[in-house]
C-alpha cells in the first residue's frame, strides 16, 4: 500500500468517522480505519494509542471547535441570551449538515462515552456546557428568560433534543429534512408550543 504524504492524523481521524458511521465504533477494526485513511496499520498506532483514543479525539476536536465559536457568540453584546442560544442552536446544525458522518457518530456514540466513569470525556464539552449555564443565568437576570428555569434540565433538554433529532435526519433524511428539523426546533425553543394570543 502507498503511504498518502499530508496529514496523516486528520486523515486518520476523517477515516475512522467514516468506518464509525458505517459500522459502528464497536464493530470497526484498526486495519479497516488504516485502510479507509490509505496508510499503513502501524501508522495508525503512531498518532493514536488505540481505537478509543482515536474516538476521543474525534469528539476532543469536534467539541473544541464548538466551544471556540460558541465562545464568539456568547461575548457578542449586541445580542441577548436568546439569540444566543438560538445563534448556538445553528451551530450544531451547521456543523453536522455539513458532516453526516460525524452526525452519527455523535449520536451513537457520545452517551456512551459520557457514561464511562473510567474515561475522561473532552474537557471543551465541559467548557461548552459551561458557556450555554451562563448564557440562561444571564438571560435570567435580564428577564429574557424564565428565572425558574433549572439550568441543568435546560441544557438536557436541548442536547438531548439535538441529538435526537440529528439522529431521525441520518436516518430518514426525506422525512426530516435538516431545514424542517431546525426551524422547528428553533421555533419551539423561542415561543414554546403555546399559541399566546
Amino acid at each position: 500500500m502507498r503511504i498518502k504524504e499530508g496529514d496523516k492524523r486528520n486523515d486518520i481521524l476523517l477515516a475512522s468517522t467514516r468506518i464509525f458511521a458505517k459500522v459502528g465504533y464497536h464493530k470497526s477494526k484498526v486495519a479497516s480505519i488504516a485502510e479507509e485513511a490509505n496508510v499503513a496499520t502501524g501508522s495508525v498506532y503512531v498518532y493514536f494509542k488505540n481505537k478509543e483514543d482515536i474516538l476521543l479525539q474525534i469528539f476532543e476536536e469536534l467539541w473544541k471547535k464548538l466551544y471556540n465559536e460558541f465562545k464568539s457568540i456568547s461575548l457578542d453584546t449586541s445580542i441577548d441570551s436568546p439569540q444566543k442560544i438560538e445563534q448556538m442552536t445553528e451551530l450544531f446544525f451547521e456543523h453536522f449538515t455539513a458532516d453526516i458522518d460525524l452526525a452519527k457518530v455523535f449520536v451513537n456514540e457520545q452517551t456512551q462515552l459520557l457514561n464511562d466513569q473510567m474515561i475522561q470525556f473532552s474537557r471543551y464539552y465541559y467548557k461548552f456546557l459551561d458557556l450555554g449555564r451562563d448564557i440562561v443565568e444571564e438571560g435570567k437576570l435580564s428577564g429574557s428568560i424564565y428565572s425558574n428555569i433549572d439550568v441543568d434540565i435546560f441544557r438536557h433538554f436541548i442536547l438531548g433534543a439535538i441529538r435526537n433529532l440529528l439522529n431521525q435526519w441520518a436516518v430518514e433524511p426525506d422525512k426530516f429534512p435538516l431545514d424542517k428539523i431546525k426551524t422547528n426546533f428553533k421555533s419551539l425553543i423561542k415561543h414554546g408550543i403555546l399559541n399566546s394570543k
